[in-house]
């Protein structure tokens, strides 16, 4: 049997129960390299076999999986965050359907979650912003153009990107092109929820002087929009007693 599990944002604490069982049950865990913190790999028994994925290609993930599967193993394969936001499991699950092999896949907490937990922040804030756009901007991987960077800024929504921080110059012009104003709110996280994480606020059109400030080259998420500001928002109707639910009638 093979788990795909998700590792969580960075603090060895945040795997979900059910991801560390796995891990502490696993004869072979295959992990995402430094994107996962290795403190997780404390809780592995002595006689689990260990490997980096960060060293190896598909194939040879496949080839370990395989190999786990003949001898009667059950195999982790523990990826940053949650997997389904670029984890490429996709391509991996497909090869096991291939050859007959079970799976499964616990989720995981993102680093867009623990990015907003650095911040205390709400993505969603009434009146500010309903919708989080998450996304990436191309580099040597590319991106459909109507997911394009500038293509989302139109709708000025709160953006979280991924895999961009070496990119910054390139994003902020994006952004504005877009339609984000230059001094629309932005942050940047470094290694979310680590024990080395970092914060920083600016603009949209200060990124890139900011990671450079702060010697950020990677392992962090931009946020952009609004609701970084975390004011000017309406109050939430759900709570609101003037505001009938199915569970509670509205007060006069």
């Amino acid at each position: 049997m093979i788990h795909f599990v998700g590792a969580g944002c960075g603090a060895a604490d945040l795997i979900t129960v059910r991801g560390q069982r796995l891990l502490r049950e696993a004869d072979v865990i295959i992990y995402a390299g430094s994107l996962v913190n290795p403190a997780l790999l404390d809780d592995a028994k002595e006689s689990a076999k260990i490997y980096n994925s960060a060293e190896m290609t598909l194939e040879e993930v496949l080839s370990v999986m395989f190999d786990a599967e003949r001898q009667g193993l059950m195999t982790v394969r523990l990826h940053t965050g949650d997997p389904c936001l670029y984890g490429a499991i996709r391509e991996q699950m497909d090869a096991l359907e291939k050859q007959g092999i079970a799976y499964d896949y616990t989720p995981g907490v993102s680093s867009f979650c623990g990015a907003a937990a650095a911040l205390n922040m709400e993505y969603t804030l009434p009146d500010v912003s309903q919708s989080v756009v998450i996304t990436r901007m191309a580099g040597r991987t590319p991106v459909p153009e109507r997911e394009s960077v500038r293509a989302f800024a139109a709708h000025k929504a709160t953006m979280v990107l991924f895999l961009s921080t070496g990119l910054l110059e390139k994003t902020q012009a994006e952004l504005i092109a877009g339609g984000y104003e230059p001094d629309t709110p932005a942050a940047i996280v470094y290694k979310a929820t680590w024990p080395d994480e970092r914060t920083y606020l600016c603009t949209v059109s200060t990124l890139a002087a900011c990671a450079k400030k702060n010697e950020v080259k990677k392992t962090a998420l931009i946020i952009v929009g609004d609701t970084v500001r975390q004011s000017g928002y309406a109050r939430s109707e759900l709570y609101n007693p003037a505001f009938s639910t199915e569970f509670r009638p509205a007060k006069e």
